[in-house]
């Protein structure tokens, strides 16, 4: 999954902008159950007093508050106050310092708080050492006193002051409770506008994603030889490069905006939470524990079934595939209930699956929620006691499980992602295996250049050819050569190895024995492109793409002229067929030319090669479709075309190679017979058997 990565590289920025707007939107989330938590604490419970540090207090009331504190936090005090009017105001000072104040102030306006004015008086005209024995032994009994409740006993006490001073509590609580909301809207919009970008650069790097895997699949799918795509199946291929990249593209869509979310979250909810109560923290650390031993148990169950899905989903494509291709045949010999049981089959087996992976999957949110639902009650349980006994303030309380809700929620993203995860990890091994299997047909290193002396002739040195995982050999030392100019013919019984050897020539497969010269270079040793160019291939079932008839001539040369295009159209005998749509070259082809003959697409096949003009032509039984007019005319026609090129030529039909410069006749992958078709019917027993078994006796005399 990790090289996966390596796919949108040039999208690295965008990932860093994630990264950091996933950080600001965190931010956010875990600052507001924190302002929730002082709307209630101190918006509503202490009237928006924050603290027992007032902003403002008279001077006989500070004096009074003095006469509780040791000599150097009286200095301390004195040091944050300047003195105006008979009154002292809080000068600006940090919050670290506002905090060491209001530890400093909470017992002495607690002690205060809790005293007559009468009593205050004698204690300020207590001795020295009499008032600190007094103070020490105070401090030593409210030492037994929760904070909570010294805080909300000092909050009182300015609160008094306040009031005293003349000040609206009424309109102090409102603001305080107004300003904290509008700052929770803030956070609130701050983190749907950072949502909104982290989900439109996810959208941006996901498609960039899914864009180079595709390219980088097919560019290396269109590098294989033979060998390699027989060792994958099209249908696995077509899923691979379809299905396989779309689940990588969804699962990384979704990572940057919940999986790396989520441990941001999580981890921040954690720091949160020891800052507001750790009493509690027991309960996230048990709710952890049974999200990972469920999640764990899921993914036992389930990541097997994930790798079996992808392969079902080949099977069922490759039975929709040969379904598809073959319904003349099926419908020919009323094979209907056949394939569809075969299809229902595939598809029931895919159907099962995914059952049983979406069944696992349906009990995990109800898992969560129920799992939410009792932290919740657990925490009010305790918390409720914890208020009760004055160790924690309701607003903490509502805080801690808000952040609770939080830790649990990110956990409850990755439980979510689960589902997704185990399968684009399948889809993603599936892509990096066709990534990483090694082409076996591939320039060399330091390629040949072809001579220019030898150009159009084709040299078979003692080749043999065997195909992956064969017993056997389908060619054994095959040696011929045919210069420029020249029409070489190879005919033999089914299976004689005709076609294979002309594959070999454009290195669809590699020769295992000898070796094949192409202008007086080893194939092997040129480099690919170069020696492609050179060929004008023509195969044995006609290829016809999508598009215009004009655009499929143009295939081998695009800058072909207009009356290039005509001319290889004529020679190839499709012309008048051409001429007779009503737009002409322009008319359109369906996808596998299914709008046109047999014999049309094999003739604007042949057009296709000639208007490549290529030094080397190969026609691998190009002409069975053909009738024996059309052969003939398309022949002489050719043979006028090619009399400057080399010309390979497979055929069935005698009448099609009578007239070339030598016939190979192959059996059993030997070559039995070389030679002229008058020498060959003589010298030749395979080619006189299948002469005659082709042409009549008067033709057999004549010859």
């Amino acid at each position: 999954m990790l090289k996966m990565f390596h796919y949108m590289k040039e999208r690295w920025h965008y990932i860093v902008m994630i990264i950091l707007l996933l950080f600001v939107q965190a931010f956010c989330d875990l600052s507001l159950p924190d302002y929730t938590s002082k709307i209630v604490n101190v918006g509503i419970q202490q009237k928006g007093v924050e603290d027992g540090v007032p902003e403002t207090i008279e001077q006989k009331n500070l004096e009074t508050l003095l006469l509780f504190m040791e000599q150097e936090e009286q200095d301390t005090v004195l040091n944050a106050y300047e003195i105006e009017d008979e009154q002292y105001r809080l000068k600006k000072i940090t919050k670290e310092e506002r905090e060491e104040l209001n530890s400093i102030l909470g017992i002495p306006e607690l002690i205060a708080g809790s005293m007559k004015a009468e009593e205050l008086q004698a204690a300020a005209q207590m001795p020295k050492e009499q008032r600190e024995a007094f103070l020490g032994d105070a401090r030593a009994k409210l030492e037994e006193i929760p904070d909570s409740i010294i805080t909300q006993k000092a909050v009182s006490f300015v609160q008094e002051e306040y009031k005293q001073q003349g000040q609206d509590m009424d309109k102090l609580q409102t603001n305080y409770i107004l300003f904290s909301g509008l700052k929770m809207l803030g956070l609130a919009f701050l983190a749907m506008a950072a949502a909104v970008m982290v989900t439109f650069l996810s959208s941006q790097v996901a498609a960039t994603l899914g864009r180079n895997l595709r390219n980088s699949v097919y560019r290396k799918v269109i590098s294989f030889s033979g060998e390699e795509l027989n060792h994958f199946s099209i249908a696995s291929l077509i899923t691979r490069s379809t299905n396989d990249v779309q689940q990588v593209q969804m699962l990384f869509t979704m990572l940057f905006r919940i999986v790396l979310y989520a441990p941001i979250l999580g981890i921040g909810g954690v720091y949160k939470v020891f800052q507001t109560d750790a009493s509690m923290t027991w309960i996230l650390a048990l709710a952890v524990v049974v999200i990972t031993l469920f999640v764990f148990l899921v993914f036992k169950l389930v990541m097997p079934k994930f790798t079996k899905l992808q392969y079902l989903i080949d099977e069922l494509n490759l039975v929709a595939r040969e379904i598809l291709t073959g319904v003349p045949v099926i419908r020919a010999f009323s094979r209907e209930k056949h394939e569809e049981e075969r299809f229902e089959d595939a598809n029931a087996k895919l159907t099962k699956i995914n059952l049983f992976v979406n069944r696992c999957m349906t009990f995990m949110m109800p898992f969560m929620m129920l799992l939410m639902n009792a932290i919740t009650v657990l925490i009010v349980w305790n918390g409720s006691h914890a208020v009760d006994a004055g160790n924690m303030q309701v607003g903490n309380m509502m805080a801690f499980m808000q952040y609770a809700m939080q830790i649990i929620m990110a956990f409850l993203m990755i439980t979510m992602m689960s589902i997704m995860i185990p399968r684009a990890n399948v889809a993603a091994k599936r892509i990096n295996e066709i990534m990483e299997t090694e082409v076996s047909i591939k320039d060399e290193e330091n390629p040949v250049q072809p001579k220019e002396e030898q150009k159009g002739e084709v040299v078979f040195e003692h080749v043999g050819f065997a195909y992956p995982g064969a017993d056997g050999n389908s060619l054994t030392d095959i040696s011929f050569s045919a210069k420029k100019g020249e029409t070489v013919a190879f005919i033999g019984s089914t299976g004689s190895g005709k076609s294979t050897l002309v594959n070999l020539i454009p290195r669809f497969f590699d020769v295992t024995e000898g070796r094949i010269l192409v202008d007086g270079v080893d194939i092997r040793q040129m480099p690919l492109h170069e020696l492609r160019e050179r060929i004008g291939y023509v195969p044995q079932k006609g290829v016809l793409f999508s598009g215009t008839i004009d655009s499929n001539i143009r295939y081998g040369k695009e800058a072909a002229t207009e009356a290039e295009v005509q001319r290889a159209a004529e020679i190839a005998q499709a012309w008048d067929f051409i001429e007779e749509k009503e737009d002409g070259v322009q008319s359109a082809i369906a996808q596998g030319g299914t709008n046109v003959s047999g014999g049309q697409k094999q003739r604007l096949s042949i057009a296709r090669a000639i208007a490549k003009n290529p030094e080397i032509y190969i026609f691998d039984d190009s002409f069975s479709a053909l009738d024996y007019k059309t052969d003939v005319v398309l022949r002489r026609a050719l043979k006028k075309e090619t009399k400057d090129a080399t010309t390979l030529i497979v055929a069935q039909r005698i009448s099609t190679i009578l007239h070339a410069d030598k016939i190979l006749v192959l059996d059993e992958g030997h070559v039995v017979g070389q030679g002229t078709h008058k020498e060959l019917l003589k010298s030749c027993d395979v080619y006189r058997q299948i002469a005659m078994s082709q042409l009549s006796e008067e033709e057999l005399a004549d010859e």
